[in-house]
């Protein structure tokens, strides 16, 4: 007896966006290995550019022309929506010229996860100052992304086996941050991280631990007020809502084994204050996710590697998780729809 369309289960349709093209994104995609992800997957560029460099890595994937009228493929194949380069690209080499055409294939997988088309995209390092140089002002995938989605607020995680590491501000220089902690800040990045945490990963209760701006998270006033003035009326505040908020720690000790042992996620106040303990603790297994957006976006925790672009020496752990993360939250949002 066969099975009515209706119970034709179909398989995540994700979009993986190539990043820089002169960088080591054509790389790692080269050594995807399509029949190990139980999902359709559909990379985002230049088709010659992707299939040359694949060939010059040896990588024997199999690869064929994207079709969104199609709801799914062979399971040993990997779909390319042809994306052409504005100017040849030579690897290790950037040429701005390409700026427009790396942009355009994250607005593609944007729009296309808005749409429905693509159930989640998978982003591959991009090289801002090339972008910038092409002027273009652009300051990260994260805000990029949340521009085209109209989300003010995007929530910037990265996670690595059982660490997870949220950040208060994101790419702006590190004199600016302590004017822009503010009550109002952290209760809104608190509440979208334990919204998703729950949607997203299937948290139940997650427990969420803040880290002071100063060293000692102040010590009572004497090595700064921020944690007086604007943390802990926040913790107070979200606590008096239910949230399992705690803190601010010290982020001298917030990550030791022990005070990890019962949290969930750090919420850490700028970005170098938590991301180099989460890059220590796993660097190859890490991966980035933007919380806060109506799609879901998880992309690789590294940069665009110039001097190891074609040289086969990319490790590609990172691409390999973030792809695994972007399903798992595909399949915890749609069994928690809310």
């Amino acid at each position: 007896m066969s099975s009515s369309p209706s119970s034709i289960q179909i398989r995540p349709c994700l979009a993986i966006t190539s990043g820089e093209p002169a960088g080591i994104g054509p790389d790692i995609i080269a050594q995807i290995k399509r029949d190990n992800f139980d999902a359709r997957l559909v990379i985002i560029g230049d088709q010659e550019l992707i299939k040359q460099r694949a060939n010059q890595l040896g990588s024997t994937q199999q690869y064929i022309d994207y079709d969104s009228t199609q709801k799914d493929m062979a399971p040993n194949l990997l779909e390319i929506m042809h994306v052409p380069l504005a100017a040849p690209c030579e690897a290790g080499e950037l040429n701005k010229d390409n700026a427009n055409y790396v942009l355009k294939t994250l607005e593609l997988a944007c729009k296309g996860c808005l749409s429905g088309e693509f159930d989640a995209m998978v982003t591959a390092p991009v090289q801002k100052d090339i972008i910038n140089q092409a002027g273009i002002p652009f300051s990260g995938h994260t805000e990029y992304l949340a521009e085209i989605c109209g989300v003010k607020k995007p929530v910037m995680l990265l996670t690595t086996n059982r660490l997870r590491v949220a950040l208060a501000t994101i790419h702006m220089p590190l004199r600016e941050v302590p004017d822009t902690i503010t009550t109002a800040l952290i209760i809104e990045i608190s509440e979208i991280v334990d919204h998703d945490l729950r949607s997203r990963f299937g948290l139940e209760n997650p427990l969420i631990k803040v880290c002071g701006l100063n060293p000692h998270a102040g010590e009572n006033g004497y090595l700064g007020h921020e944690e007086i003035e604007s943390i802990i009326p926040a913790i107070k505040i979200l606590q008096s809502r239910g949230m399992n908020i705690s803190g601010p720690y010290p982020a001298d000790t917030v990550f030791t084994p022990a005070a990890l042992a019962d949290a969930d996620a750090v919420l850490a106040m700028y970005h170098d204050q938590g991301l180099p303990v989460l890059k220590h603790a796993g660097f190859h297994n890490a991966i980035n996710t933007t919380l806060g957006l109506p799609i879901i976006r998880s992309s690789v925790d590294h940069g665009t590697a110039l001097d190891l672009a074609g040289t086969d020496q990319a490790n590609a752990g990172s691409l390999m998780a973030a792809i695994d993360s972007a399903i798992f939250q595909i399949n915890c949002k749609n069994n928690n729809p809310k």
